[in-house]
């Protein structure tokens, strides 16, 4: 790792330079806290389809496509254009626009439960009102999520996102108790504690991926179990697919699980790599936002903020959802590139790792004491994390790809067959030094 790092530190002189001023002004010198690597993360001066540009010209192979979001890649042609176009007539307007009405069209088109639709500007926002609308509905506190599940930074989810989940997330929350956690895709334990709050559950909020604890699908038996248990009980079924939502198939993941949701969160890939977030839900649900028909004391109070339905957001998700449409082929391109990716680091580590995820995503763990799968968060927390980071290092440093480390990976249509083959190449390096 030592030569490792003064690879890097010789690739990226002036990025340490603008790193060191960002730390002066800046909280951990980032603004997001997973950006943030050591000895220091490289300073983006631009993007271009699979590529990143860092300020000392080293080119990367990008695998963190701005969160996940960039399905198509930077600046992906048709996207460009139509927000190029935009920018000339206003980037802000603060009022309704109709590149709103285009972009809802094709959301509630590809999303039957979006009967109706609220845009704020982070995923973040989107869980939160979700959580706001669930808790209304039903004039309960409860919410259960997932252990290991990330839904934004929240104070009604920030619990058990990162182990040990028995350890609260922050100093700075207040209402911890109206927060249960579940055991992902163990049926019998998570019915098992939504037993003991179902007088009092909101509703239930789950990812059908998780994708910050460890790019792991849920088991369809398990959502559906869950499901039924909530709408049996009173409870609003949420599912978060602002990772998944139109990253599989134009649509989202639920409607191919058997799923009926009452809400669902959209994100990312909608807004075309702008600040978005999508509240989603049935008319019977959603209709408790609307400040005509209820009084204070029964509303949700459900807003946007100064941005949201921004034209710029509205205009690059309509065009990337007009383009992934229109493009069928985006989708069996990008499953077999994450399908070829799983299988040869699988042959490559030889039992020393589980790869997991589905579709254009995937993630290595690097398993010990004969960890056979990786079926939860806690599953990916007892794998050897450190040294997926090293391994995610060692392809920043020497070889020019880029995941961030310790993270999932996912796959652009402006990824190829040749990127697989690098990946390969890299993993065999690692593997060899081991």
């Amino acid at each position: 790792m030592e030569n490792t790092e003064h690879t890097y530190r010789q690739k990226t002189p002036k990025s340490a330079k603008i790193f060191a001023r960002s730390q002066k002004l800046h909280v951990n010198g980032v603004h997001h806290n997973i950006r943030f690597f050591e000895p220091y993360p490289f300073v983006t001066r631009a993007a271009s389809g699979k590529f990143l540009i860092d300020v000392d010209s080293n080119i990367y192979v990008d695998y963190w496509m701005g969160h996940w979001s960039l399905i198509l890649g930077h600046a992906a042609a048709g996207v460009y254009e139509s927000v190029r176009e935009q920018l000339k007539q206003g980037w802000m307007y603060g009022t309704v626009n109709e590149q709103t009405m285009e972009l809802s069209e094709k959301i509630a088109s590809a999303v039957p439960v979006a009967e109706k639709i609220r845009y704020v500007t982070s995923g973040t926002e989107a869980t939160m009102y979700a959580v706001r609308l669930a808790r209304t509905v039903t004039g309960r506190k409860i919410v259960a999520k997932i252990d290991g599940g990330w839904h934004g930074y929240t104070s009604d989810l920030l619990k058990t996102v990162n182990w040990p989940f028995s350890k609260s997330e922050s100093r700075g929350l207040t209402d911890e108790k109206h927060i249960i956690s579940l055991p992902y895709n163990d049926v019998e334990g998570s019915i098992e504690i939504l037993k003991k709050a179902r007088k009092d559950l909101a509703a239930v909020i789950i990812e059908p991926m998780l994708g910050g604890g460890g790019c792991i699908p849920a088991r369809k038996d398990y959502l559906k179990a869950v499901q039924d248990y909530a709408k049996d009980n009173g409870a609003i079924f949420v599912l978060d697919e602002i990772v998944t939502g139109f990253r599989f198939r134009y649509g989202c993941m639920y409607a191919t699980m058997g799923l009926d949701p009452d809400i669902v969160t959209l994100g990312k890939i909608v807004g075309g790599g702008f600040p978005i977030g999508v509240i989603c839900a049935k008319d019977e649900i959603f209709k408790y936002a609307d400040t005509k028909k209820f009084p204070k004391e029964g509303r949700a109070y459900i807003g946007g903020g100064t941005f949201s339905a921004n034209p710029m957001s509205m205009t690059a998700g309509s065009r990337t959802l007009e383009i992934l449409k229109r493009k069928k082929s985006v989708y069996s391109k990008l499953e077999s590139l994450g399908r070829k990716t799983r299988n040869a680091l699988t042959k490559v580590f030889d039992g020393k790792v589980v790869v997991t995820g589905m579709g254009s995503l995937f993630m290595t763990h690097f398993v010990a004491d004969g960890t056979a799968e990786v079926q939860s968060a806690a599953d990916a927390a007892r794998c050897d994390t450190h040294l997926l980071q090293q391994f995610h290092f060692e392809m920043i440093a020497k070889d020019g790809i880029f995941f961030l480390p310790g993270k999932l990976g996912a796959f652009s249509n402006a990824h190829t067959d040749d990127d697989v083959k690098s990946l390969t190449t890299s993993a065999e390096k690692f593997r060899q030094s081991l």
